[in-house]
């Protein structure tokens, strides 16, 4: 049953942590039923003549690092393309990437559609509160045939968090591209750190208010399974960045899939391997 106008505006005002996930998590069901998605990423530098090494196991491969300039960009995305095989490529940050255009003097268009040459697939991520234009730059992406991984936050006040999730709404109403929001930031701000309530709110308010959005995404590596389960339960159905290395030295219970699939059917769900392009991956 979807959240009127009026429950929106007194959940976003409420501090009723318990109420606010109840009616996240049924947004959530409504949209994934008790499926959860969950994407091996391995990270590789963006500096070209690197050796490039990809687990097997690998749903996505990551450029990341800000480009030296254009023609790195370009030629290490060549390079990851021809290491990757089948497994989609994805590279840098769209912020950076409307730098490095204005740095080299290019339209950020004519930018991405070389990369997109090159073999790159998808963006990576847009920090929605670093990008010059938001709306231009992600059309951007999709007018030159790439696909938008994953739209982040790079840092954002906690108070400001409803703010931020309306413009987020909005901008996916102009757009219409966006797969996956993570709303919780990449950057944590020092002097104004958040709690676990902060982040489990935050979940919540995103899936609530970004409703157009179909998925809200945790990232495992960064946030860490404890809070990667508390947010499957109040809206997140989709886990980022889990290692793609298949280490069970510690025991097969400890390996990195092993775990996400236990804490995901702890949380009362059922989960569901993808790739970057969000196709199923049967093993």
């Amino acid at each position: 049953m979807p959240v009127t106008d009026a429950e929106l505006s007194t959940l976003a005002s409420s501090h009723d942590i318990i109420t606010i996930g109840m009616k996240a998590d049924e947004v959530r069901r409504s949209r994934h039923g008790s499926r959860t998605t969950f994407v091996r990423v391995a990270t590789v530098a963006g500096d070209s003549g690197l050796p490039v090494e990809i687990p097997r196991a690998a749903g996505e491969v990551q450029i990341v690092g800000v480009p030296a300039s254009r023609a790195s960009a370009i030629e290490r995305a060549r390079e990851v393309v021809a290491a990757a095989g089948k497994v989609p490529v994805s590279g840098f940050s769209l912020a950076d990437l409307e730098g490095l255009a204005a740095r080299e003097h290019v339209t950020l268009r004519s930018l991405l559609e070389e990369l997109q040459s090159a073999g790159l697939e998808l963006v990576a991520e847009a920090p929605v509160d670093l990008l010059q234009d938001p709306r231009r730059s992600i059309e951007e992406v999709n007018i030159a045939g790439l696909s938008l991984a994953r739209l982040t936050v790079y840092e954002m006040p906690a108070a400001d968090a409803v703010a931020w999730y309306q413009r987020v709404a909005a901008l996916q109403r102009e757009v219409s591209v966006v797969r996956a929001f993570a709303p919780l930031p990449r950057r944590l701000n020092r002097l104004a750190p958040t709690t676990g309530y902060d982040d489990v709110r935050r979940v919540a308010l995103a899936r609530l208010l970004v409703e157009n959005v179909p998925s809200i995404q945790v990232d495992w590596t960064l946030y860490g399974p404890k809070l990667a389960q508390v947010a499957l339960t109040v809206g997140a159905d989709d886990v980022d960045a889990v290692s793609p290395v298949d280490d069970d030295t510690l025991g097969r219970r400890r390996a990195p899939v092993e775990e996400v699939c236990r804490n995901i059917r702890v949380a009362g769900q059922e989960p569901a391997e993808r790739d970057g392009r969000f196709d199923s991956i049967i093993r």
